[in-house]
């Protein structure tokens, strides 16, 4: 599972992002300069928009690239997290574009303008089209990678403002409706924060280092089926990535030798791997220290 979800994050070459960059890059001189003649406030935002998504495809390629880089002494986990944070300050960015076009929009529904519809229609429909080649470059892996999916939305939201601009176009030539403009504008909006605050949770939650979704007690339960442990106490568990969990714990059995404690190591290790999905474990061995204390050890008591 793991190995099949790397594939498909390195799947994403270079010259994907390549063009996804250009693309959004003319799609962002196309809006803006449409959105200046036409009047039109949702071929603005949506301009900015595109401009926050090449620095945003530019932004995950790096970062990609930096998390590739192998564990040395100074990052033993590696720069795994490099997706991690850049996940996190696109979507961030997102809801900071969306909290503008929001204001912008409510102060165009106090204030409308003249829309030239035609022009407006027009650059939305070469928008779109160029939106949605975006979108489907980068759909690989999205699904499977924060970062991926982080710069994946940027490009979906994009290309739902870009059908809506000709939604609004369309109104706006039929029936010169144009309070349409910032209705969809304030619309689009909403939807992009609506996606990003996820990931931001997500992130948030990996860099902070809460524990993943698995359940801790179940874990100790099933630990305690294995021959040789009497206990299990001082369990920390995170993630370094979306991917890659880090499990820790005490566990207390019986006065052996070392070769023998071995012995069990290998299946709690098995069985964390199998049934949990965590790759990295560190136990330490104990006989009676610590068998009363609580499966959580509060950090001020946190001693080795």
């Amino acid at each position: 599972m793991h190995e099949h979800e790397h594939n498909d994050i390195n799947a994403m070459s270079q010259r994907r992002f390549f063009t996804v960059t250009i693309l959004n890059s003319l799609i962002t001189l196309i809006e803006f300069l449409g959105g200046i003649f036409s009047g039109s406030l949702s071929l603005l935002s949506d301009a900015f928009h595109n401009f926050a998504d090449s620095a945003s495809v530019v932004g995950s390629y790096y970062a990609h690239r930096i998390s590739q880089r192998p564990q040395n002494q100074l990052n033993t986990f590696g720069y795994k997290r490099a997706q991690i944070i850049s996940a996190f300050l696109n979507s961030l960015f997102l809801v900071i574009i969306s909290v503008v076009l929001i204001v912008e929009g409510v102060q165009k529904l106090f204030k409308p303008e003249q829309i030239n519809g035609n022009l407006m229609l027009i650059v939305a429909v070469v928008s779109t089209v160029a939106n949605l080649v975006s979108t489907l470059l980068l759909s690989r892996g999205s699904k499977h990678n924060l970062n991926i999916r982080a710069t994946y939305l940027h490009l979906l939201s994009d290309t739902l403002a870009s059908l809506g601009v000709i939604l609004g176009g369309i109104l706006i030539k039929l029936f010169d409706w144009v309070l349409v403009d910032p209705i969809i504008t304030i619309i689009v909006a909403l939807y992009i924060s609506a996606e990003a605050y996820p990931i931001i949770k997500k992130t948030v939650k990996i860099l902070m280092q809460g524990s993943p979704t698995v359940d801790c007690y179940a874990i100790q339960k099933d630990m305690m089926n294995i021959e040789g442990i009497t206990g299990v106490h001082h369990v920390h568990i995170w993630s370094v990535d979306e991917n890659s969990i880090v499990f820790s714990a005490h566990i207390n059995m019986q006065d052996m030798l070392i070769s023998e404690a071995e012995k069990i190591y290998d299946p709690v290790a098995k069985l964390l791997h199998d049934k949990y999905g965590i790759e990295h474990v560190t136990l330490q061995a104990e006989v009676e220290r610590g068998k009363k204390e609580d499966l959580y050890l509060d950090s001020r008591n946190d001693i080795d």
